[in-house]
C-alpha cells in the first residue's frame, strides 16, 4: 500500500460544520460537537465514536434495530463495522471524536496483530472504555490545531485505536464472558479501574454495567459474586477510605472532605462512618 492520505470518502457523510477533521494514512478523524439533533451515518470502513462528555437522552441504533435510549457518559465507545448504518438522536449537546479506518488498513492491521486479515469487527452500541477515551482526548487535541496537526502523529493514534478495537471488539478478541456466575478477569479489572477513578462522583448501575457490556441486572449479581459485596457497598468503602486518609493527613474542614469523597453532606459522611467504622470523622484526627 502506498503511503498516502486515506480517501476522504470515509467521512464524506459527516457534515463539515460539526467540527474540525483531518485525514491520515489509515483513516480520518472528526471532533464532533453539536447541539440537540439527529444524524444517520454509514462509513465505507469500520468506524468508532468516542464520547467525550456526559449527555442525557441519547438514542442510538444500528441498521433497523430498535433504538437504545441511554445517558451518555464520558468514555463510552461505539463501534460500527464497515457498511453498517448508524442512527443517532440526542436531546442535549453531544461531544465526541469519530474515527473511520479504511477496510484495507484494518485488514492489514489484523494480519499483523492477530494473523487473521479476515477478522470481523463487532458492532458495539456504546460501552465505557477508558483506553479509548484517552485516544479520543489526544485525537481531539491534535484536531484542535488543524493547520498545524501532525499527520504522522494522528495516524499513529488512529492505528493504535484500530489495534485496540481488534483486540477487544472483533471476532479475534478473547471471550468477554462471565466466569462461574461472576465477572471475567477482563471485566473485573475494567470495572475496578473505573470505580477507583470515578468513585467520588454520582454513579449509576446502568453506567457501571455498560463498562462491562452487560445488562444492569446481570452485572449487579456478577459484581457481587466477584467482589463479595454489591456495587454500592464497594463504592461506599472507596469513599470512606478516601475520607479517612484526608481526615488523618490534612486539616481540611470535614464538610469539604465529605464533598471531595463523594458524600452528599457532612452529616451523610458522619452517619456512614458511625455505621460502618463506629467512629465519627473527628475521631480520625
Amino acid at each position: 500500500m502506498n503511503r498516502q492520505t486515506a480517501d476522504a470518502s470515509l467521512l464524506e457523510r459527516v457534515p463539515d460544520h460539526v467540527g474540525p477533521r483531518k485525514m491520515a494514512f489509515r483513516g480520518g478523524a472528526v471532533h464532533w460537537r453539536q447541539p440537540p439533533g439527529s444524524f444517520s451515518f454509514q462509513s465505507t470502513g469500520p468506524s468508532m465514536s468516542i464520547m467525550l462528555a456526559r449527555s442525557p437522552g441519547f438514542r442510538f441504533a444500528f441498521d433497523s434495530e430498535r433504538p437504545r435510549l441511554f445517558d451518555v457518559t464520558s468514555g463510552m465507545l461505539g463501534v460500527a463495522p464497515a457498511g453498517m448504518e448508524c442512527k443517532s438522536e440526542w436531546s442535549a449537546t453531544v461531544e465526541s471524536v469519530v474515527v473511520a479506518l479504511s477496510p484495507e488498513s484494518m485488514r492489514e492491521l489484523a494480519g499483523h496483530e492477530v494473523d487473521r486479515p479476515d477478522v470481523e469487527i463487532r458492532p458495539i452500541n456504546h460501552v465505557i472504555d477508558s483506553t479509548a477515551l484517552q485516544f479520543g482526548k489526544m485525537i481531539k487535541a491534535e484536531l484542535s490545531r488543524p493547520e498545524h496537526a501532525d499527520e504522522l502523529y494522528l495516524d499513529s493514534l488512529i492505528t493504535l485505536l484500530g489495534v485496540h478495537v481488534l483486540r477487544n471488539y472483533s471476532s479475534a478478541a478473547k471471550p468477554f464472558k462471565p466466569v462461574d456466575g461472576g465477572l471475567s478477569t477482563i471485566a473485573a479489572n475494567r470495572i475496578r479501574e473505573y470505580l477507583h477513578e470515578h468513585f467520588r462522583r454520582k454513579l449509576t448501575i446502568s453506567e457501571l454495567a455498560a463498562t462491562c457490556g452487560l445488562s444492569p441486572g446481570y452485572f449487579t449479581q456478577a459484581f457481587a459474586r466477584t467482589f463479595g459485596s454489591p456495587p454500592h457497598r464497594y463504592v461506599l468503602e472507596l469513599r470512606l477510605e478516601f475520607a479517612e486518609k484526608l481526615l488523618a493527613g490534612t486539616d481540611m474542614p470535614v464538610a469539604e472532605i465529605a464533598f471531595l469523597s463523594g458524600f452528599s453532606s457532612q452529616s451523610h459522611l458522619t452517619t456512614m462512618m458511625k455505621t460502618h467504622r463506629d467512629k465519627t470523622p473527628r475521631q480520625f484526627r
